[in-house]
Order: C-alpha cells, then sequence, then structure tokens
C-alpha cells in the first residue's frame, strides 16, 4: 500500500494524518504531498522523516490510494491524473460531489456503493456527513420526506485563516479578515457564496448531498447554515418529518446501534452534544431526542461533530479503510 495525503500541510491534511496514526492505518510507503511553497520542507511524522513533494512527482509514484484536502480546483485538474495511473482518489473538496459518474459515500451508510472501477470517490460536506448518519437508518425505517435544518458551524471550517481572524479579534487585534463581518461574538448567517434563490452553496451542498446519499429524490432538505464564533464542532438542530409513524424509543434503538453515533440524551442531567465535548473526536453525537408536538410524524433532534474529524478526515481515512479491507485497489 502507497498512501499519498495531499495538501498535507493544512488544517484538514493535519487531522488526516492524525487519524491515519490513531487508527493505525497499514501502509508500506507514505507520501506527503502540498503546494509548490511546500515543497522541500522536511516533516516528521510517526517517527521519520517526510520531505514534501508535489502533485507531478506524486502522480508519477503512482500511489494505491490519495487523500485530497487541497481544494476544488485543485482536484479538478490532479485528481483525474491520479486516476488515470489507477489510484484511488478519496477527495474532500465539493469538486466531484454532484457528478453523477462519482460516488458520494460516509461508508456507515453507503459505503457497500464503492465498486472496483470507482477510481474518484467524494467526500461529503462537513454538515452533510454528521446529518446523514442519523438520517440514513431512520428513512430505512420509517421514510423521510422532509428535512429543516440549522446548523452551528465552527470557525474551522473556515480554515486557519477564520481560527487567526477570531482570536485576533478576541484579543483585540486588527485581524486579516476572512469573513465579511467580525465574527467574535457575533453570527454570521451566511457560509459560502449565495445563490439565485437566495440560499448559500452551502446550504444547497447539505440539501443535493443529502438527496444523494440517501439516494432517495423524494427526500426534501430545507437548510440554513450559519457560521458561530466556535471550534471543536459543528452543531445541528434537525426536524425531521416522516412517512409513517415512529415510536421514539424505536428511534433511540435503531441510533443506538448505527457504528460511530453515539446518544448523549439525559436532559435531567444537563446530558446532551456540545462542540466542546465533541472536539477530537471521531464520533457523531444526537442527543435532544423529542417529539415534534406541532407536526404529526415529525422529530426533533441536535446532532454535534468535529468538523474536521468525522465532518472531513476520519471520513475519509474510513473511505480508505473500507476500499483497503474489501480489496478495492487495484
Amino acid at each position: 500500500m502507497k498512501l499519498a495525503v495531499v495538501g498535507a500541510t493544512g488544517l484538514v491534511g493535519s487531522e488526516i494524518l492524525e487519524v491515519l496514526k490513531e487508527r493505525n492505518f497499514q501502509y508500506d510507503e507514505l507520501l506527503l504531498v502540498a503546494s509548490a511553497r511546500s515543497v522541500g520542507k522536511v516533516v516528521e511524522y510517526q517517527g521519520k522523516a517526510h520531505t514534501i513533494i508535489g502533485l507531478e512527482d506524486a502522480v508519477a509514484a503512482k500511489p494505491d490510494v490519495a487523500i485530497f484536502s487541497a481544494g476544488g480546483s485543485t482536484s479538478l485538474e490532479w485528481a483525474p491524473k491520479f486516476a488515470e495511473v489507477g489510484t484511488i482518489v478519496i477527495d474532500n473538496s465539493s469538486a466531484w460531489r454532484m457528478d453523477p459518474t462519482k460516488k458520494l459515500i460516509v461508508p456507515e451508510i453507503n459505503g457497500s456503493a464503492i465498486m472496483i472501477d470507482d477510481r474518484i470517490i467524494a467526500n461529503p460536506n462537513c454538515s452533510t456527513i454528521q446529518m446523514v448518519l442519523v438520517l440514513g437508518p431512520l428513512h430505512e425505517r420509517y421514510g423521510i420526506n422532509r428535512v429543516i435544518v440549522s446548523t452551528y458551524q465552527s470557525v474551522t471550517g473556515s480554515g486557519k485563516g477564520a481560527v487567526d481572524q477570531m482570536m485576533a479579534e478576541r484579543n483585540g487585534e486588527t485581524p486579516d479578515m476572512v469573513y465579511p463581518h467580525k465574527i467574535d461574538m457575533n453570527v454570521l448567517p451566511h457560509i459560502d457564496v449565495f445563490q439565485e434563490n437566495g440560499y448559500t452553496k452551502e446550504e444547497m451542498k447539505m440539501t443535493n448531498e443529502t438527496v444523494k446519499i440517501l439516494g432517495d429524490p423524494n427526500v426534501k432538505v430545507s437548510a440554513t447554515c450559519v457560521r458561530i464564533p466556535t471550534m471543536g464542532g459543528h452543531s445541528e438542530a434537525v426536524n425531521i418529518e416522516f412517512d409513517n409513524p415512529y415510536d421514539l424509543t424505536e428511534v433511540r434503538e435503531i441510533l443506538s446501534k448505527v457504528p460511530g453515533l453515539v446518544i448523549q440524551d439525559d436532559v435531567a442531567n444537563n446530558v446532551y452534544p456540545m462542540p466542546l465535548t465533541a472536539h477530537k473526536k471521531d464520533e457523531v453525537f444526537v442527543g435532544r431526542i423529542r417529539k415534534d408536538e406541532s407536526k404529526e410524524n415529525a422529530l426533533n433532534l441536535w446532532i454535534v461533530a468535529d468538523n474536521l474529524r468525522k465532518g472531513a478526515a476520519t471520513n475519509a481515512v474510513q473511505i480508505a479503510q473500507y476500499v483497503s479491507e474489501h480489496n478495492l485497489v487495484l
């Protein structure tokens, strides 16, 4: 197994390396790949010195698997070049997610969709991943016709520059602005760019990706995505409307059996998911599970996950583990 991490020096790239180490991912050779300004730098990892290489050298090395976290334009240009030499590309950007010829994978929900000839596999949006881990098994049991979700997303979702902006503001300094407004002590109902329909690109990602992963165009999703001045993870208030009546006890039982999903729902003792406690964890946490008393067959719940972990790095590594364990590497 020859493994490449493309974008190895970024926030998500660094988290991928951490997850690979924690999960004891087995490889024979590791290639750390980054942009031209990082090429030649030496990175210490797992007791070995690794020299950062460029994309051309990485393609020439013909890795078995390449986990990409280098932005959409890089993925559009370079993922096909890796695929042409037989590499399985697992891409964290939005470049390939809605391409009808590419699989959009959350392993616990639709990992079995990956086939031997899939050379580019898309990692979903961070907010979508944590939500579909809950929606998938409930849709299978009760049938979902509508989802209304409001997100409360960490600044880490915008990268290091956004974290720097928030911390500079918090320290009374003048920051380099990533956001159009101050983020510390503020809330921005604006993630990614606005579309002609008035929704942001992030909101439409959640709508379209959820439908693709669940494989059911009848599922309708309405999202409002909000950036808040926190770190540690994204939170979501989710309202689900089912086709059929549901039993709250059975809902909890179904969710308790989902791999990687943890129920934290003991309101008598103030136990519920929070970014502070989800930070650096691979699991998705769900709580505040309760009937929607305003609508028949509707359910409310609260979902939290570390967006750099399950929302990006962990899910990508899990896909790599899946293709390795199922002998999908050529």
